[in-house]
């Protein structure tokens, strides 16, 4: 009877609880886990800001762009300015020298170069677009053809 009896005690003991290194083990897993998973969290918060700078500088971008391609009189030269929340630009017109069989044509070709920039920590960062635009030939004074006059 007294063998029945132990047998009983010995397995209420062991199922009576979690020892120390069980706990232990599943608190380091825990704690491992959850530092990884605020890892991810943070890195997705810092890639959703710089997503959104660009969004920015993206924006601003073809802001002054359109403002260029718009204007009625384009001519080459840079002009440079600011926003209001610490972007900067700069925006440069050049004109594309035609070939020798393209000098008679009666359009000039620009091209429109923006470039929008912002500070992010130490590090600059910038967005830049690219255009062309077809625009009248200005009249040159020294190509000029004069009229033929009749000598009768």
């Amino acid at each position: 009877m007294t063998k029945g009896r132990r047998s009983a005690t010995t397995i209420s003991k062991a199922a009576s609880g979690f020892a120390l290194i069980e706990i232990l083990v599943a608190i380091s897993i825990l704690a491992i886990s959850l530092v990884v998973i605020f890892q991810l969290f943070s890195g997705g918060l810092k890639s959703r800001q710089l997503s959104q700078k660009y969004a920015r500088g993206v924006f601003y971008a073809r802001e002054k762009m359109s403002e260029t391609l718009v204007l009625p009189e384009l001519s080459e030269g840079e002009s440079q300015g600011e926003f209001e929340d610490a972007y900067r630009w700069q925006r440069s017109v050049t004109r594309i020298v035609p070939e020798n069989d393209e000098k008679d044509l009666p359009v000039d070709l620009m091209k429109i170069h923006v470039r929008i920039t912002w500070r992010e920590g130490e590090k600059e960062k910038s967005f830049t677009i690219d255009t062309l635009k077809v625009v009248k030939k200005e009249p040159s004074t020294d190509n000029a053809k004069k009229p033929i006059e009749d000598s009768a």
